[in-house]
């Protein structure tokens, strides 16, 4: 069977490490509930083509332990440090109303409430405070990055058959004026 597509597979976790010396995984996922990283058949580790089964074992501090087919040693568990796990899309449930898997978000552009386009969603992080988007700004706007909380408050509209979000950024006050930005007299 070929590999399945990025959009036909999800990132539910990735391993961060070894966790002692009989090769079990230190993996932050990114489930609702930390256990389900394996919850959902076999996961791809990686770009690779092979599956293979974990099996949650513990807790560590921001992480789940799990144990995985054929890693039997603390080198082979550190060699996978960095390497993230997939399952495929197909064996996730739908998401519900107002609620989306990251790998969605990904790549979609980001517009002001006024229409004008602002960048496209690099990532979405979780540390711990709920989710945030990382956004690659539009050249015409400077071509940074911007973090922006994932609320409604921040983000009033998803539209995921047109491919974009509407953002509302926090106004942010500059050091040497007042909140819209010009210098104090």
């Amino acid at each position: 069977m070929p590999p399945a597509t990025s959009s036909e597979r999800v990132c539910v976790g990735v391993v961060t490490g070894a966790h002692g010396v009989r090769g079990a995984l230190r993996i932050k996922s990114f489930t609702a509930d930390p256990a389900h990283v394996a919850a959902y058949g076999e996961v791809t580790v990686g770009e690779g083509e092979d599956s293979t089964v974990l099996r949650i074992t513990g807790k560590a501090k921001g992480a789940v332990v799990a144990e995985m087919e054929g890693v039997s040693d603390r080198d082979a568990a550190q060699a996978l440090k960095g390497k993230k796990l997939y399952v495929p899309r197909s064996a996730l449930p739908e998401a519900e109303e107002g609620e989306y898997y990251h790998d969605d978000l990904v790549g979609l552009e980001v517009r002001s409430l006024d229409g004008e386009v602002l960048g496209t969603i690099k990532a979405v992080h979780n540390y711990g405070a709920g989710d945030i988007l990382d956004i690659r700004e539009a050249e015409e706007t400077g071509g940074g990055e911007m973090m922006l909380p994932f609320t409604r408050e921040a983000v009033p509209e998803v539209n995921m058959e047109a491919g974009y979000v509407v953002a509302d950024p926090p106004q942010w006050t500059s050091e040497k004026g007042d909140e819209d930005g010009s210098e104090e007299e």
